[in-house]
């Protein structure tokens, strides 16, 4: 069992993966979502405690997005200039595609952008940066992060039950994650067939 294994450390790096996921607006990549599903899974197999799970990610989610509302708030758009070795790490289109997302849905993005990847990352920092009404912000996030946490870790523990899952546990990990993975591989191919787009029309 994971537990005998490494003992309490595996709930702390949970807790830190799901914190940067939606804390850290340099992190959009982690697999938030699979993560959870798997996690579950792991419950389901006595492996970890699903109330403890439950309880530790929730804090996790909504830790993460008032850190980086908070961010938002202090930096705003300056975050598209910080670089490391040479590469801009907060991109300027996952930004614009999250500030499209408040145009679209206002406050309650905040809720939404739970599940969608990458949007999820970016939706606290840019309702920070525009002034969103921490009290206003406070309620989608804690909505969002329990309507999150609670759905994909329960979904994952059922499944984690059914004898086809259990008995081929390691293929439906990697299947989740190569799922999750999809939407950021998407993301990143329209960003750079709309980059050569752009370049083409300004070269007419």
């Amino acid at each position: 069992m994971l537990l005998n294994e490494y003992g309490n450390l595996v709930y702390a790096i949970v807790f830190l993966i799901i914190f940067a996921e939606t804390g850290l607006v340099v992190t959009p990549f982690l697999p938030g979502d699979s993560l959870l599903f798997a996690l579950g899974m792991l419950a389901a197999r006595r492996e970890l405690n699903f109330g403890i799970l439950a309880l530790l990610l929730f804090l996790a989610a909504v830790l993460g997005d008032t850190v980086n509302y908070s961010v938002g708030r202090f930096f705003s758009d300056r975050a598209t200039h910080w670089k490391l070795f040479g590469k801009t790490l907060v991109k300027a289109e996952y930004l614009q595609k999250t500030h499209n997302f408040f145009e679209r849905h206002g406050p309650k993005t905040i809720f939404l952008a739970r599940f969608v990847p990458i949007v999820r990352t970016f939706s606290p920092f840019v309702a920070g940066a525009g002034k969103m009404p921490y009290k206003i912000f406070s309620f989608w996030n804690l909505c969002g992060a329990l309507s999150w946490v609670l759905p994909f870790l329960s979904a994952g523990y059922f499944l984690g039950n059914i004898p086809i899952i259990k008995n081929n546990f390691e293929i439906v990990v990697l299947l989740i994650i190569f799922v999750s993975l999809v939407p950021m591989l998407w993301s990143y191919l329209w960003a750079r067939t709309e980059g050569r787009r752009q370049k083409t029309e300004g070269r007419k």
